[in-house]
C-alpha cells in the first residue's frame, strides 16, 4: 500500500490482481482510495487520479456539506429515528423496570427516576437490537432458500466502520446496530451483501453477479447508504 498526494488530498493505493483501476471516496471525511492492477506505476496512477481531480473534489464537498446528527441527550422531544421515520422521544419516569412503547409519531422511553444518559442510551439501544433481531430471520430465510446458502447465525452490534461483515468460516453474520434507523431496504441489503460473501469472498464480477441476480437494485441501497453516512464514522463498503 503506498500514498500518493494531491495539494491538499492524501489518496491511499492498493495493489492487487484486479484488471481495471477503481477509484472511491468515503464519507464523512472524503477520505480517497485507489484500487489498481499489480503491474501498473506510480506515475500512471497519479495521472489517473489527476483526470479524475475535478469528480473527488465534488464528492468530497458533498460529504463535508451533509447534515450530521447531532449527540443524543435521549430526552423529550428530542428526534430519533425507527427504520427511516422520525419520532420525537418521550421520557417517562417511573418506578418499574424500563421499556420502550413506539406509538404513531413519538416513541416513549419508561426509565426509573435519575436515570442517566448513558444507561438511557443503553436501554434505547437494547430496544433497537431487539427490533433488529424481528426482521432479519425471515430475510435470512428467504435468501438462504434463494441463494442455496447456509447462515448459521447472525449477530447485532455497533461497528465504526462497517454496516455488515462476515465470518465465512463460522458462516456467521453481524449487522450494524445503526441499520434500525434506517429504511428497512437497507438492512435488506447489507443482508444479502454479506451472505453473498458467503459464497464468494472478494468484490468481483462473480460477487457482483451474485448481488444483481438476488438484489437488483443493491447499487441504489449502497448509494444511499454512501449519502446517509453515519455521524464521526468512517463507513466503507462492508
Amino acid at each position: 500500500m503506498t500514498q500518493i498526494s494531491l495539494g491538499d488530498i492524501s489518496i491511499k493505493v492498493i495493489q492487487k490482481h484486479i484488471k481495471n483501476v477503481h477509484l472511491s471516496v468515503h464519507p464523512p471525511s472524503g477520505r480517497v482510495r485507489i484500487s489498481a492492477p499489480l503491474h501498473m506505476d506510480t506515475d500512471t496512477i497519479r495521472l489517473f487520479a489527476i483526470s479524475k481531480l475535478n469528480w473527488i473534489k465534488k464528492q468530497q464537498k458533498r460529504f463535508h456539506n451533509q447534515e450530521r446528527e447531532t449527540p443524543r441527550e435521549y430526552i423529550t422531544r428530542e428526534s430519533h429515528y425507527y427504520f427511516g421515520k422520525r419520532y420525537l422521544l418521550q421520557v417517562i419516569e417511573h418506578d418499574a423496570p424500563p421499556k420502550v412503547n413506539k406509538k404513531h409519531e413519538t416513541i416513549e422511553l419508561y426509565v426509573r427516576p435519575n436515570t442517566n444518559k448513558s444507561k438511557r442510551k443503553k436501554i434505547f439501544e437494547e430496544w433497537y437490537r431487539q427490533e433488529l433481531k424481528t426482521i432479519v430471520p425471515p430475510l435470512i430465510k428467504q435468501y438462504e432458500n434463494l441463494m442455496t446458502v447456509k447462515v448459521v447465525g447472525f449477530g447485532i452490534k455497533r461497528m465504526r466502520t462497517r454496516w455488515g461483515t462476515c465470518s465465512r468460516l463460522a458462516k456467521r453474520i453481524w449487522l450494524n446496530l445503526d441499520l434500525a434507523k434506517k429504511e428497512k431496504e437497507y438492512t435488506e441489503y447489507i443482508v444479502v451483501h454479506e451472505m453473498a460473501h458467503l459464497l464468494e469472498r472478494k468484490h468481483n464480477n462473480r460477487f457482483t453477479g451474485f448481488m444483481d441476480k438476488y438484489l437488483p437494485k443493491w447499487r441504489l441501497y449502497k448509494e444511499g447508504l454512501n449519502v446517509t453516512s453515519l455521524k464521526n464514522e468512517n463507513w466503507q463498503n462492508a
